[in-house]
């Protein structure tokens, strides 16, 4: 498939003191019409890219294509091409919700009868006809980023850059978002979203990244990732006495694939046996087990077996 997006050997620093190497040596692929998830804590890098990628940060070194602009070279032609919605609220305070959307038509060229036409099919795509003549101020801010994402599309851009969109926002608005970004890939528009929480890229993405510390660790569809942990059931075990020792305790049961250590708990990376779980609470009681949860394993999963770290460390 074509690339839509191609990063190579990108690198960002920033001058001290101390000196900060946002970026370093990122190389990254985004096919035409995929949603990309770009996975990582905060302070990964993940903002950075988007920001190379935008025109908005100039890399140090490395270069950045999208759509077959080189974004540095070429940054006006480059953000023709583009849409961008950050985690914060970008709306202009003194226009209504409409003239927003009218306003970003007119500046990307098209002319006022267009514009119009055009402001008026993202109100009705976006179920914000009620909404109109409101102010941005007087929006949820569920619904002031389903007019940035409105917004961010009136000029009908190749490329959606989402950076944490839904930060902040409650699971309703959340969900509400998830949609509209589905639907994005339906339209044939290649979207790339940063985010920091696992479900959101598991859900949404066709492929993702992780990312820490400027550097890209994988890069693989969620389903791909996951089985790369080598476990079927994750275990949780939270303790609240001392529990050295119990690691290697847990490590000998069959079954047992890994064990790491957690805030406050062993997390055990297990293959799904019959049996097992009683087994390991067994071994646990006598360090002051206080709970233990099973699941299935996530992209956090894969990026704590990468990094020995949570993604939201």
């Amino acid at each position: 498939m074509t690339a839509a997006i191609r990063l190579d050997g990108l690198v960002k620093e920033y001058a001290g003191p101390p000196a900060v190497r946002a970026l370093d040596g990122v190389d990254l692929e985004v096919r035409a019409g995929e949603v990309f998830g770009l996975l990582g804590p905060n302070g990964a890098g993940k903002t950075t890219t988007v920001g190379v990628c935008t025109t908005r940060v100039l890399p140090t070194s490395g270069s950045a294509i999208v759509e077959g602009v080189d974004v540095v070279r070429h940054p006006s032609a480059a953000r023709r091409t583009i849409g961008v919605v950050s985690q914060y609220n970008t709306l202009d305070r003194s226009c209504t919700v409409r003239e927003n959307l009218y306003y970003h038509c007119r500046y990307f060229g098209l002319g006022r009868a267009e514009s119009r036409v055009r402001a008026d099919e993202l109100l009705a795509q976006f179920h914000l006809g009620d909404r109109a003549t409101a102010m941005p101020m007087q929006l949820s801010g569920g619904l002031a980023q389903r007019v940035q994402v409105a917004r961010a599309i009136a000029h009908r851009p190749a490329v959606l850059f989402l950076d944490e969109p839904t930060a902040g926002l409650d699971p309703q608005s959340r969900l509400a978002l998830w949609e509209l970004i589905e639907g994005m890939r339906e339209r044939g528009i290649t979207v790339l979203l940063t985010t920091h929480y696992m479900d959101e890229a598991d859900r949404l993405s066709d492929r993702v990244a992780i990312i820490d510390a400027g550097r890209v660790l994988v890069c693989d569809t969620p389903a791909a990732l996951k089985r790369q942990v080598g476990a079927e059931t994750v275990v949780q075990l939270q303790l609240d006495g001392a529990f050295d020792g119990l690691a290697s305790v847990l490590a000998g049961i069959s079954g047992v694939r890994d064990v790491l250590p957690t805030e406050g708990g062993l997390r055990v990376m297990a293959t799904a046996r019959e049996g097992l779980l009683p087994r390991i609470v067994e071994a646990a009681a006598p360090f002051e087990l206080r709970d233990v949860s099973v699941s299935e394993p996530t992209l956090e999963t894969v990026f704590i077996r990468l990094t020995g770290k949570a993604l939201r460390d």
